[in-house]
Order: C-alpha cells, then structure tokens, then sequence
C-alpha cells in the first residue's frame, strides 16, 4: 500500500475513533453539551485543547423507536457513512476542532434519505465548531452593574 499525498483527505472511519469505553460513554452523557437537528442529535465533551485529530464517535438509533434491527443498522450505517465523508470539516477546521468525544444520534421517529441526514450532519459539524469553540473565543468573565450603584 502506498502512503496518502501530504494534504490528500483520509475518508476513513478506523476502529480508533469508534467510541467504545463505557466510562468515557458516561460521562459524555453525564456532563457532555448537546443540541438537536432533526432527525439528528450531537453530543459531545470539549477536548482540553484544540486539536487536528479525529474525535472519538459513538453512532445510536433508538430501539424504542426502530424496533427492527435491520431498520436500526440501516440508519447507523447511513449515519457512520455520512460522518465519514464530512469528518474533513470537524478535522481540517482551521487552529485545530474542540471536540475530543462526540456522539451522532437519530432522533427522528421514521427513516429519512441519506441526502437529507448528511445534509443535517454537514450543518451539525458547523454549528458544532461555532459552538464548542465560543466559549474559548469569548473572555469569560463579564462586567454586570450592581444593584447597590
């Protein structure tokens, strides 16, 4: 096998950035920010600082809602698909992403085309950077008047 050019995109999604420990999976939904775009919800852990690796990814369709299997790994495959394409975007972020763990969950109640949960990914990895790097961006402490003055 012959090695990727410099700045050519890996368009992979390895066994390594498959979120599997059971502890970090807790504390992602212990402490984790999260927002929804239907179908689609993400959630994620803020890294301790920017980085260019890849963060750790967990894919979940509700069995309460797709009580087929097949259905339910119809949709992950679409959802892991959709993310291994766009990945570049959270990646390639310029100063590096934020994000160390995140997980992509289909909330909607039927199955959706594939066009339309990349499209809604696409623009969760977007509104996911302006999010989780906000808060670094922005000085912590604000002025208030007092009550008193």
């Amino acid at each position: 096998m012959s090695t990727p050019a410099p700045g050519a995109r890996s368009y992979s999604f390895p066994k390594e950035e498959h979120l599997c420990r059971k502890k970090l999976i807790e504390e992602l939904f212990g402490r984790g920010s999260s927002f929804g775009l239907y179908p689609l919800r993400l959630v994620w852990l803020p890294a301790p600082a920017p980085t260019q690796a890849p963060p750790q990814v967990l894919v979940s369709v509700s069995k309460r809602t797709f009580k087929r299997a097949v259905d339910r790994n119809y949709l992950k495959r679409l959802l892991r698909e959709a993310y291994r394409l766009n990945k570049y975007r959270l990646v390639e972020a310029a100063n590096g992403h934020p994000v160390a763990v995140l997980a992509l969950i289909y909330s909607g109640k039927e199955k959706k085309p594939f066009t339309l949960i990349e499209k809604k990914l696409i623009s969760g990895l977007e509104r996911l950077l302006q999010e989780a790097s906000a808060p670094a961006a922005t000085p912590v402490t604000t002025s208030r008047p007092s009550a008193a003055g």
